[in-house]
């Protein structure tokens, strides 16, 4: 192991064992209850029994603090309450509630750790511990990372059966029967005549005992929504275009803006002629912001055709500007001083290349948008020493604090209301947007302001998923892969995007080995390096943020392994495989593929494998070569996440992973001219289209393992498989994205 893999181990190991130290000096600090923020001018009459469950003369109301982005986050935990609190989903009110630190994720932080999710040595359970305390401690509200169920899992189980315990106490006070005499039914207490006492009309009492903590959770086979298949509670307002998101916000006296910033990310306004702007109709301001302006009117598109004819005197961009030097500056980075993790070396890689015949690839992938559906759009509300805000955002906590740091005011002045989103990808775990209305309110305090962002301005603005480069070396023996050597240079995610939530980083980004580093493949010399490439755009976490690309670059090596040996790629991952669910996820796509079947002329099947956020998935993906293009005709998916609570979420969660992977695998890319990215609209940034899309089947496997989200381990897949496939049909091996490089798609 190098020295910087010995420092980088010890210094996890000293950190891991500060907290957990920390926690046994200020026990007190972890394991005290945090506020419950609903208590706070709850009504008289009403309950707040926990952080998760409202009862007052409304009804029943479901906390559901995890953002709904479109991937169903609300709907799954409402179910999670309801399947313990007997309540029907079509008689509540569902809300993600207020920003509070009771709210914490205790599970994303696992992944920021150098602990292979296949791990359960000491030092990994150790480590998986102090995420739970670090969250707590840090109040970290945040929603990423495939998070939200195996955090929320237990305890809005338990807010459920706490909440339905201690109504039932309730009742049995009031009725001097016993517990057991009671049950509970669709919102309602049941005593033995039939008589149905509603929850509301035992709020008042319930609010006046002590919660019952106590309790039991029901058995799965026990269970009336989890595990069965289910409509989520957005269905029928998505579907009937009632749906209320971000952008539909709207309130008395309300006014529209937008902004228009330096098209270079993070340049300087030098200076503006807002003549012309300002004699448009509807317009009523033009106002500066941090790095260009703001245009105020009485609707957005006027907004949007004024803030156009402001004439801006642009400063140069402060990074390096040309695609072709940021790809240079990786190429530079594969060098010991920018070494940045080593956390797999096993065997003796160098020895193991030091003789005979060597493979070798370089692979590279580009800078990618995350050009989310609805557009970046925020209300916000500043007076007399209070700010309010409506917005779809992953991350309240953190807003809060930067806005309270932007204007002044206290952050419990600062109130983030949050709403549905139309789609992140990751783009909402920024607040730039929000910032930038920020200043415009506080150039009109008292007047609510409406900021829209154009297209344009979001995919010139967006903080993207990273470029990066892979250096692969191999060597086969006998049939087998026997050594595998993986390099790989990117800028760090973790230290652009932290920098910008005011949060400090240590150590190696994961990011830049996650999904490469930890695959669980036994190669007696198997080695994974990261490279951090000095900072040049700003950057962000995308859809399965570092293994979105890393999967394309171990896999694709891997497969050109495989071929290398004269051994079939899935019966040499099955040998090599070490993870038993791993193992039969890949048999399982196995028999769903009929792999091994002879396919005709012009045909061929590609096959991937990855682990990331702790989910095995193995994918292959079916082409076949046409006058027109290539045709993705199959696409088979197999997925281990311990349970699937939602069977029909499940399977739009993994096709929707398979059809956004295999679309920018296919087409897209930023890149960047004088620091200005020149994709700025959809028209060139081209999705798979419809007639595109290929039939896709699904399997969830539920061996009893620990509980997963499913809501980005379908992507990094989906990539590699492509191009694997597309390497069986036509004999050409792909090292670049995007695949419309190289090849034309039908």
């Amino acid at each position: 192991m190098t020295r910087l893999g010995t420092i980088t181990r010890r210094s996890f190991i000293v950190g891991s064992a500060a907290i957990v130290g920390g926690v046994a000096f200020g026990t007190y600090l972890y394991k005290r209850d945090l506020k419950n923020p609903l208590l706070e001018g709850l009504a008289p009459g009403a309950a707040a029994i926990t952080p998760y469950v409202k009862i007052d003369a409304g009804g029943v109301t479901l906390i559901t603090p995890r953002a709904d982005v479109g991937q169903g986050a609300y709907s799954i935990q409402a179910h999670m309450i309801a399947e313990e609190l007997d309540v029907d989903l079509d008689a509540v009110q569902i809300t993600p509630g207020p920003p509070s630190p009771v709210y914490y994720n205790g599970v994303v932080g696992v992944e920021a750790m150098p602990i292979a999710a296949t791990s359960e040595t000491m030092l990994a359970r150790t480590g998986r511990g102090a995420s739970d305390v670090a969250g707590k401690l840090l109040g970290l509200q945040l929603t990423g990372g495939s998070s939200t169920v195996p955090d929320m899992y237990d305890r809005l189980r338990m807010a459920g059966a706490v909440a339905r315990e201690t109504l039932l106490a309730a009742a049995v006070a009031q009725t001097g029967l016993d517990r057991d005499q009671l049950k509970t039914e669709a919102g309602a207490v049941v005593l033995p005549d039939g008589m149905r006492l509603a929850y509301q009309d035992l709020a008042a009492a319930a609010a006046e005992i002590e919660p019952v903590t106590n309790v039991t959770l029901r058995d799965p086979s026990e269970w009336r929504h989890l595990g069965k298949a289910q409509m989520r509670t957005d269905i029928v307002p998505k579907s009937t275009g009632t749906q209320t998101y971000g952008i539909d916000m709207a309130m008395e006296g309300m006014v529209y803006a937008t902004t228009r910033t330096n098209p270079a990310q993070g340049g300087d306004i030098m200076g503006f002629d807002a003549g012309r702007a300002e004699k448009m109709r509807g317009v009523q301001a033009v106002l500066p912001i941090i790095g260009g302006v703001a245009v105020v009117a009485d609707n957005t598109w006027r907004a949007f055709q004024a803030v156009q004819a402001v004439e801006c005197d642009w400063g140069p961009s402060p990074y390096t500007g040309d695609t072709a030097d940021q790809f240079k500056a990786v190429a530079e980075s594969f060098t010991d001083d920018r070494q940045d993790s080593r956390f797999r070396d096993d065997g003796d890689v160098m020895q193991a290349l030091a003789e005979g015949e060597v493979l070798e690839a370089e692979y590279r992938i580009p800078y990618l948008a995350h050009a989310p559906l609805e557009p970046m759009s925020v209300v916000v509300k500043l007076e007399k020493g209070r700010v309010d805000i409506w917005t779809g955002t992953q991350i309240p906590r953190f807003m809060q604090a930067n806005v309270a740091a932007l204007t002044g005011i206290d952050a419990e002045n600062v109130h983030i209301h949050v709403l549905m989103s139309g789609g992140s990808f990751g783009r909402r775990l920024e607040d730039d947007y929000t910032l930038r209305a920020v200043e415009v309110a506080m150039q009109m305090p008292g007047t609510p302001i409406k900021m829209v962002w154009s297209r344009e301005e979001d995919f010139t603005h967006d903080f993207p998923r990273p470029l990066a480069m892979a250096r692969a070396r191999g060597k086969v023996s006998n049939g087998q892969i026997a050594a595998y050597d993986l390099a790989i240079a990117a800028p760090s995610t973790a230290e652009s995007q932290m920098a910008r939530l005011n949060q400090p980083i240590f150590g190696p980004d994961i990011a830049i080995v996650a999904g490469a580093w930890d695959q669980p493949f036994a190669i007696p010399d198997y080695r994974v390096t990261g490279h951090r490439v000095p900072a040049m755009v700003p950057v962000s976490s995308w859809r399965s943020v570092g293994a979105s690309g890393n999967g394309f670059l171990h896999e694709s090596f891997m497969d050109e392994m495989c071929h290398a040996a004269g051994v079939d790629p899935l019966e040499e991952r099955l040998r090599l495989c070490t993870h038993d669910p791993s193992r039969k996820v890949l048999e399982a796509v196995g028999e769903m593929s009929d792999w091994g079947a002879t396919l005709g002329p012009g045909r061929g099947r590609g096959l991937a494998f990855c682990l990331s956020f702790g989910v095995p998935v193995a994918e292959v993906v079916e082409v076949r070569q046409t006058d027109a293009g290539l045709k993705i005709d199959r696409v088979f998916v197999a997925a281990e996440v311990g349970r699937v609570l939602d069977p029909v979420n499940f399977e739009a969660q993994l096709s929707g992973a398979v059809i956004w992977g295999l679309g920018h695998a296919m087409n897209c890319e930023l890149t960047y001219r004088d620091g200005v990215p020149q994709q700025d609209n959809y028209h060139l940034y081209e999705g798979l289209r419809l007639y595109q899309t290929p039939k896709i089947e699904v399997r969830g496997l539920e061996n009893g393992g620990k509980l997963r989200g499913i809501g980005e381990p379908g992507v990094p897949p989906a990539a590699p498989a492509l191009a694997n496939a597309i390497f069986a049909a036509t004999g050409q091996r792909i090292r670049e994205l995007p695949l419309s490089k190289s090849v034309d798609f039908a």
